[in-house]
């Protein structure tokens, strides 16, 4: 990591007597003396998870910067005047989203923070707060991991040379590529679990979960995509363990309308069969919702990753509970599918369900979690491998998302 000096008070009024004293000699010396005196980032914070987070770096003076993006490995660059960086190490110390934190001088006049991520990573938010009174600034930058695809339009949207200066003037905030009204309709397809997280397994043909969800998310995004004016997208296309928080703001990256978390789990009553579609809910509806969402929220820490809870600053970057009005967009995408699925698929007693599944945590994207079936139970083990009954039922829940967005574009949504 790199880091210079710490500037101080003293320091600071050695230079302003020696401006004074040299002005007053009026040699030619003056002119470069005078020139405006190194920012002062004396102060920062960061916070987050692997899906989002945010740096806050506190400044003497209101700094001018500028955002830009570099691949292999992705980073974030952050370009600055001529910064003194009074920064404690363990204060900007890489986490969450990032694995690596520099900062430092680039040239005469420049430094730059370079933020070095382990997944594509955009820019949600970049702007200058001032402090009460004007005696201190602090530069806010909110990140969150993208698709590869967002990444690579950020690079090629942004114009910009190694050597330039960044430009003056207050920056305004960058936001990520989203939905637009007169965008397709994009659904983003989640399937449950991978890599490192297998899931459940099958009874009889020892199937993990990942690779029945993954199977059954290709055929739902294809059959979606055949829907006019939409746009499905997989949150993972490939056997690889994505966090619960990271499977949300890929979701929001993309700008989807809805998000469809797929899963076949096991219990342990293997009589129980029959598809569950699941919305979210501070209290769960009954036991069997309590415990299939106990269970889908440690995918985290089946992996090593560790939900931690953020200081209040920081708590609007992190995933709050569901708007009441996305939630019950998200009800009715449920009784859609329910509806749907009645004498075409087996459903099990009280199929529409709610419990605190943090995958369904996006404030701003409706979304459902919808168990297939149990891979404990031998017939739906059979039909959750079957190719065929994958496809009839990716059909019939795209039905129930054309039956939704007909219905909400009517109500002026």
């Amino acid at each position: 990591m790199l880091r210079l000096p710490t500037d101080n008070p003293l320091r600071r009024l050695g230079r302003a007597l020696f401006l004074v004293l040299c002005l007053a000699a009026g040699t030619p010396a003056c002119a470069a003396a005078a020139s405006p005196a190194p920012l002062l980032a004396f102060g920062a914070r960061i916070a987050g998870d692997d899906a989002r987070t945010r740096i806050i770096i506190d400044f003497d003076r209101k700094p001018d910067f500028a955002v830009h993006y570099v691949a292999n490995p992705y980073r974030v660059l952050i370009d600055l005047p001529e910064t003194d960086f009074g920064i404690k190490a363990e204060e900007l110390e890489a986490r969450g989203i990032f694995s690596e934190i520099r900062y430092g001088t680039m040239a005469a006049g420049r430094s730059r923070i370079v933020l070095t991520a382990t997944r594509p990573v955009g820019v949600v938010l970049a702007e200058v707060q001032e402090e009460q009174g004007a005696a201190s600034y602090r530069l806010v930058i909110d990140t969150a991991i993208v698709t590869g695809e967002v990444f690579q339009a950020q690079m090629e949207k942004q114009s910009w040379q190694e050597a330039a200066v960044p430009a003056g003037g207050e920056q305004p905030a960058v936001m990520l590529p989203g939905g637009k009204a007169d965008g397709p309709f994009v659904i983003a397809v989640d399937a449950g679990h991978g890599g490192i997280d297998n899931g459940a397994r099958g009874g009889v043909t020892k199937t993990e979960e990942k690779h029945v969800t993954l199977a059954f998310a290709r055929e739902l995004a294809a059959e979606l995509n055949r829907l006019p004016g939409t746009r499905a997208i997989l949150t993972r296309d490939k056997d690889e363990f994505l966090s619960l928080s990271q499977r949300v703001q890929l979701a929001r990256s993309e700008g989807a309308n809805l998000l469809i978390s797929i899963h076949a789990d096991t219990l342990k009553q293997k009589d129980i069969r029959g598809a569950t579609i699941y919305t979210i809910s501070d209290k769960a509806s009954d036991s069997l919702a309590a415990s299939l969402a106990e269970r889908e929220n440690l995918s985290d820490q089946i992996a090593g990753v560790a939900f931690v809870d953020e200081p209040a600053e920081v708590a609007d970057i992190l995933l709050d509970l569901t708007r009441r009005e996305t939630q019950a967009f998200s009800i009715n995408l449920a009784q859609n599918v329910v509806d749907k699925f009645k004498d075409e698929v087996l459903l099990i007693n009280n199929p529409h369900r709610h419990a605190g599944f943090r995958v369904l945590t996006a404030p701003d994207v409706p979304s459902i979690l919808l168990e297939l079936g149990f891979l404990s139970n031998k017939d739906d083990e059979q039909l959750l491998v079957d190719p065929a009954w994958q496809k009839k039922v990716a059909g019939l829940i795209a039905g129930a998302v054309e039956q939704y967005r007909t219905a909400i574009v009517a109500n002026g949504g």
